[in-house]
């Protein structure tokens, strides 16, 4: 089963994309992981990206199809994957269109969580990160047990650039405006599903199982 979780920053895409990898066995593929992977590793590619990522922005779409040709070549993703806010705008969807031609791979369904813009400024600028793991942290949902520390590892936790309001906002207008129309565009091609974002992480999770079980019965 190959999968696409589409939504606004914030809705919990990830979340559920991991959730749902771990329960059919799937590789879960985020872009931006694979950013914040080159970023960490200071490469030329890396630095290119973080400009962009810094400001709210998309980053370019060539870099973001290079880096999803590589990640879809390793062996993990051969029984299937899902893809977690990618594509992101049109020229994606062309570009990723050609390497799945290539690839002899389709879509089986593509999963719209969507969400009221205010709980989603309220969601993200509550995130921190922690400097040493990478862990991430929300202070309304899972708050730290000692103010500033992680949990795991203890090392401080702060908040990313693209976590600010002014920031998020920004992601926000970036996604209706460039994002919103591949929603349609899926919808045209019968492989879209809208799903309700807001809830518990189990209420959102039993929605998209019950969609997707329904859907692998009638095969």
């Amino acid at each position: 089963m190959r999968l696409i979780f589409l939504g606004p920053p914030g809705i919990g895409k990830g979340t559920q994309a991991k959730l749902l990898a771990e329960r059919y066995s799937l590789a879960h593929l985020s872009t931006g992981d694979m950013c914040r992977s080159v970023i960490s590793k200071k490469t030329d590619v890396g630095t290119f990206a973080k400009s962009f990522i810094d400001k709210g922005k998309l980053v370019p779409d060539d870099v973001v199809l290079g880096m999803v040709n590589e990640r879809l070549r390793e062996d993990d993703t051969a029984s299937g994957y899902i893809f977690d806010g990618f594509p992101r705008t049109v020229p994606q969807v062309e570009g990723f269109k050609k390497l799945l031609k290539e690839l002899g791979q389709f879509i089986d369904h593509v999963i719209a969580l969507e969400g009221n813009d205010t709980v989603l400024v309220e969601r993200l600028s509550s995130r921190r990160t922690c400097s040493d793991c990478g862990k991430i942290i929300n202070l309304i949902f899972s708050p730290p047990k000692v103010s500033g520390q992680c949990d795991d590892c203890g090392g401080e936790i702060f908040q990313r650039n693209d976590d600010k309001p002014e920031v998020i906002q920004k992601r926000l207008d970036v996604y209706e405006e460039q994002t919103e129309p591949l929603v349609h565009y899926y919808e045209r091609k019968a492989l879209l599903r809208r799903v309700d974002g807001v809830g518990s992480v189990h209420e959102v999770a039993e929605r998209i199982d019950k969609y997707l079980i329904n859907n692998i019965l009638e095969e």
